[in-house]
């Protein structure tokens, strides 16, 4: 989806949930776009399994290079590449971590490589009860891959979170909460997927104190 989609998709989900084409058209916070969103109770987690969502940082880009190579080269500072990879694979490097503002050191390795790992901000297990059951595998393995959808983070936290939503996990990092919830809304928005009302409220409460935060789009 180009960002002109994005932002077409955004309109449409206000128009139907009953905003006006001149309020829609002028509409870009993510506070406005999350109070105008019906909510729905999560589908059952039957059926859900990690292949659903296609082969595993599979490269949808088709630039050589697998996802998780894409987002630790956009996400880490200083990062040095294995040799022979035509840049692909990162050895080493270091990121200032979103959800915790902490400085980490990552270096490749069969442990070592488990400090810094690659959240999917809406999880993959979330996205498949709140409407993902219904995508085509494509569509599924595009959500599952793309970058608006993709941070290099602290691993423990990454695990701390496992499949929670809003209601569930906020990054402990208070300042960044209105980035997170933000891009969680896109993603959702992006793909058609719904939202309960304990997810939609947490991001309302979240939002309220960043009323004019833009919902990324890309």
């Amino acid at each position: 989806m180009s960002h002109i989609e994005i932002r077409i998709a955004l309109v449409l989900s206000l128009l139907v949930a009953g905003i006006s084409p001149s309020q829609a058209d002028s509409v870009t916070s993510g506070l406005s776009v999350i109070e105008a969103q019906e909510t729905k109770g999560r589908a059952a987690k039957t059926g859900y399994t990690r292949a659903q969502f296609g082969p595993t940082w599979a490269d949808v880009d088709r630039n050589g290079c697998d996802t998780r190579n894409d987002i630790l080269k956009r996400d880490l500072t200083d990062e040095v590449f294995k040799e022979k990879t035509r840049n692909c694979v990162v050895q080493s490097g270091t990121l200032v971590d979103p959800y915790s503002g902490e400085t980490i050191n990552f270096n490749r390795g069969n442990t070592s490589s488990m400090e810094v790992q690659i959240d999917h901000v809406v999880a993959l297990s979330n996205a498949w009860q709140t409407g993902a059951f219904k995508l085509t595998i494509k569509e599924r393995t595009a959500l599952a891959n793309d970058p608006m959808n993709l941070l290099a983070v602290k691993g423990r936290l990454n695990l701390q979170k496992n499949d929670g939503d809003a209601a569930t996990w906020l990054p402990p990092l208070k300042s960044y909460r209105c980035d997170y919830v933000a891009r969680q809304i896109a993603v959702k928005i992006k793909y058609k997927l719904w939202f309960t009302a304990s997810e939609k409220e947490a991001m309302v409460r979240i939002l309220k104190s960043c009323p004019e935060k833009a919902l990324p789009t890309s």
